[in-house]
């Protein structure tokens, strides 16, 4: 690893984590992009390396929202071992796909991204405003998960869509994953957020094992991005009370918006070539 490599890896590293710890999940999709455009990664070697920067990040996550009893640790582990073989598959299939076509598919994930993004940066103050001026609580639905009637065929069926993205990506998944726990498993919002890192660490150390033996990945570059990610995580942790969340969402969306275009700009000529 060239000293050049290191030295950009600290940047990106530290941005992905700020936008992790302010915005609770999403900033992990930028991973792959950065160690294939930034850090000269192939395709399938960053997804496999994703995986360790989203682990870290979802151990240092989960310790944190532990300690604070938002984490419920018998719906999280039966969710992520439910998930275990989509990840499992997802992972397979990845190494097998054409690179071209792995970061075309990419492109399209990060415009996912982006939609849901925005639609839950405009939720959420609708959520914070759903109180009477009288001070009334909101209609229940407002701005909590109401109870669900639990369903083992859709819960199966989610987990195992949760856990196919994460192993086929190489992404946490947060995204999905905090929306599925509050309205399969009937999660209230904070919960959810902690418990969906107990998802994505099992989703991921499945996808990591999977992936083992199929490619040599850089260790010491891959240690020092995911140490800058945790550092900057903790430091998105603490921004948050100082931003204003729709506006910051709104900016990762854009941010998210312009790189899949620009991936979908070099990747699809290359699928279309003769």
């Amino acid at each position: 690893m060239s000293v050049l490599i290191a030295v950009a890896a600290l940047p990106c590293g530290l941005l992905i984590g700020l936008l992790l710890g302010a915005l609770g999940g999403g900033g992990s999709v930028l991973a792959v992009p950065a160690l294939v455009y930034v850090l000269g990664q192939s395709p399938h070697v960053a997804t496999a390396g994703a995986l360790v920067v989203v682990t870290v990040g979802a151990v240092t996550g989960l310790v944190c929202h532990a300690r604070a009893g938002r984490v419920r640790w018998a719906a999280g582990t039966a969710f992520g071992a439910l998930g275990t073989a989509g990840s499992y598959l997802g992972s397979r299939w990845s190494a097998a796909l054409d690179p071209t076509v792995l970061m075309a598919a990419f492109a399209g994930l990060m415009l996912v991204v982006a939609a849901m993004l925005l639609l839950r940066g405009r939720r959420a103050p609708r959520a914070a405003d759903g109180a009477e001026p009288s001070g009334v609580p909101a209609p229940q639905g407002a701005g909590a998960a109401t109870p669900t009637r639990t369903r083992p065929a859709r819960v199966a069926a989610t987990a195992s869509a949760v856990g196919l993205l994460t192993g086929f990506f190489g992404v946490g998944g947060g995204f999905v994953v905090v929306p599925a726990l509050t309205l399969v498993l009937g999660l209230e919002m904070p919960v959810a957020i902690g418990t969906s890192l107990l998802v994505i660490l099992i989703n991921s150390l499945t996808a990591l094992g999977t992936r083992a033996g199929t490619g040599t990945l850089d260790w010491p570059l891959l240690a020092g991005f995911a140490a800058c990610a945790a550092v900057g995580s903790n430091l998105g942790n603490r921004l948050t009370a100082r931003l204003h969340p729709q506006a910051l969402t709104t900016a990762f969306a854009g941010l998210v918006t312009v790189l899949a275009v620009a991936m979908a700009a070099v990747a699809l000529p290359h699928l279309w070539a003769p």
